[in-house]
């Protein structure tokens, strides 16, 4: 008998990391091995949450920020997040700071980090054609077997039922950070106060560690960021202020579905 396959997609929900990570594998393969790949990545996704999670007592993160551990002590992926983390903070003029609200908090580049290793591990696998969204943070790899590319709806930050832009991608990543669905979480670390000038900041890049860690800096910019956006090599952002008005860079402008 032959084995089952599928033909447009394979999809999955996994609740982790305090949202939800949502797969879609578009290679044609057995039904089997696609659920396998996808109970792999969900396993490293998990692992990441009970290490570098805030809101556990007993994750490395937490027991780094009280002092129970020294770096040395720790993972080395957990090294190699502390590492990342100074290099973006240098990147970003300090508006990317894990330690800006007085705690050690590296969410900011964790969820990126995760999901492109996620990313990673099913293309190695076999399913190199796959998106997989981790609550607005988006990675898209190879084809997704329709004209025009990708495609991925962003969220309107006052109408959360309702999308204010859809962008067109052949692969890549797409990352967003808002106001709409935390509050004020980000802080602006040159003032030391939640960063409340904008809405939510939209930025694609070629990879979703770097491209979600710009978006939060610019998000903490406020003001500054359009000017920053619009200079940032490989890389394209979409802006809206809280008083609802938006701008994107001309790049941005290019993948934009009419």
């Amino acid at each position: 008998m032959a084995s089952e396959r599928t033909v447009a997609s394979h999809r999955h929900a996994e609740p982790v990391m305090g949202t939800v990570v949502s797969f879609d594998l578009r290679s044609s393969g057995p039904v089997a091995s696609a659920s396998s790949a996808i109970a792999q990545a969900c396993r490293w996704l998990h692992w990441v949450d009970d290490t570098f999670s805030t809101y556990k007592a007993d994750s490395e993160i937490s027991r780094l920020d009280r002092g129970e551990l020294s770096v040395d002590d720790c993972h080395p992926e957990v090294q190699e997040i502390l590492s990342l983390c100074g290099t973006l903070r240098t990147a970003t003029d300090g508006y990317f700071d894990a330690w800006a609200g007085g705690h050690l908090d590296p969410s900011g580049v964790v969820k990126g980090w995760s999901i492109e290793r996620a990313s990673a591990l099913l293309s190695e696998l076999g399913w190199p054609d796959h998106c997989i969204d981790g609550g607005g943070d988006v990675r898209l790899s190879g084809s997704a077997g329709e004209e025009g590319g990708w495609r991925v709806a962003i969220t309107h930050p006052f109408q959360l039922d309702a999308f204010c832009a859809v962008v067109a991608l052949p692969q890549g990543a797409v990352a967003t950070s808002g106001t709409y669905r935390r509050g004020r979480h980000v802080i602006d670390p040159h003032r030391s106060r939640a960063a409340t000038a904008l809405a939510a900041v939209t930025v694609i890049g070629p990879e979703l560690v770097v491209t979600d860690a710009y978006a939060t800096a610019a998000l903490a910019m406020g003001g500054d960021a359009a000017g920053w956006l619009e200079d940032l090599p490989d890389h394209e952002g979409f802006v809206i202020d809280t008083a609802g008005r938006g701008w994107h860079t001309p790049g941005f402008g290019q993948h934009l579905l009419t």
